[in-house]
C-alpha cells in the first residue's frame, strides 16, 4: 500500500469512527425520553406497591386485650361482629359532658349491634386524675354510664397503650391523640373506618352517619335525632 493509499484509509476510518460516536449519541438522546419514563414508571409502581404493604399492615383492633375498669382483662374480639366506638375520657375535661352523648348514642343503636369502649386516660393536663374506682363512681352517677368501661391507659407517649400506637400510626387514620375524646370508628369485621375529633359530639349526624353505614343489624324503629355537625 502506498502512502496516499494509507493516509486515504487512515481518513476514512476516522470518519467512520466519528459518524459511529454521532449515532451514539444521536440514539442516546432519542432513548433519553424512554428511560425517563421507564424511571417514573418504576417509582410509581414502587409507590402503589408502598400503599398495598400500608394497607396490608392495617390493624384489626379484635387482636388486642385491655384491663377493664374493675381488673378483669378482656379481649377485644368478644366485640367481633359488632361497630365500636373507641373513646379515650376524661373527668376533668371540657368535653367530659360528651360522656351524656356517649351514653345517648350507646342506648339508641346498641341493639342494632353497637358498643362505646371508653378508655380513661390523664395525658392532657392531669384531666383524669382519678383511680379507676372513682372514674367508675363518677361515670355512675354523673352520667349512668352502661357501657363499657375499660382501666386508665395512656394514649401518648413513651406509656402509650399498644392499641393506642396501632390506632394512630397502622389504622389508616394516622396522627396523635391531640385531646381527651378522640374517638375511632371500628366496622364488625375490626377495621377502623373513621376518625372524629374532640369537638365532634357523639351524636353529630356526621358520625351517626357514619355509624349507621357500618351497623350490623338495620333499622327498626326510627332512631332518636341526631345533632347537627358541630361547626
Amino acid at each position: 500500500m502506498t502512502r496516499r493509499e494509507g493516509a486515504t484509509a487512515y481518513s476514512q476510518q476516522m470518519a467512520a469512527s466519528r459518524k459511529q460516536k454521532a449515532d451514539g449519541r444521536r440514539q442516546k438522546v432519542a432513548q433519553a425520553p424512554l428511560v425517563r419514563a421507564i424511571s417514573a414508571l418504576c417509582v410509581l409502581l414502587s409507590a402503589f406497591w408502598m400503599i398495598g404493604e400500608s394497607m396490608g399492615a392495617a390493624i384489626n383492633v379484635h387482636e388486642f386485650s385491655l384491663a377493664m375498669n374493675d381488673g378483669r382483662q378482656q379481649s377485644l374480639s368478644v366485640y367481633r361482629g359488632k361497630a365500636i366506638l373507641i373513646v379515650n375520657t376524661a373527668s376533668r375535661c371540657g368535653f367530659t359532658p360528651q360522656y351524656a352523648s356517649l351514653q345517648r348514642l350507646y342506648e339508641t343503636y346498641h341493639d342494632r349491634g353497637f358498643e362505646v369502649l371508653a378508655f380513661p386516660a390523664n395525658d392532657f393536663m392531669g384531666q383524669e386524675p382519678g383511680t379507676n374506682a372513682e372514674i367508675r363512681a363518677f361515670c355512675d352517677t354523673r352520667y349512668h354510664v352502661t357501657f363499657p368501661l375499660f382501666a386508665k391507659i395512656s394514649v401518648k407517649g413513651n406509656g402509650m397503650h399498644p392499641l393506642y400506637r396501632c390506632l394512630t400510626e397502622q389504622s389508616g387514620f394516622n396522627g396523635p391523640i391531640n385531646w381527651n375524646f378522640t374517638k375511632f370508628l371500628v366496622a364488625p369485621d375490626g377495621r377502623v373506618v373513621a376518625r372524629f375529633g374532640s369537638r365532634t359530639d357523639p351524636m353529630d349526624r356526621e358520625l351517626t352517619s357514619r355509624l349507621e353505614a357500618v351497623l350490623p343489624v338495620g333499622g327498626g324503629e326510627a332512631a332518636a335525632p341526631a345533632r347537627p355537625p358541630s361547626p
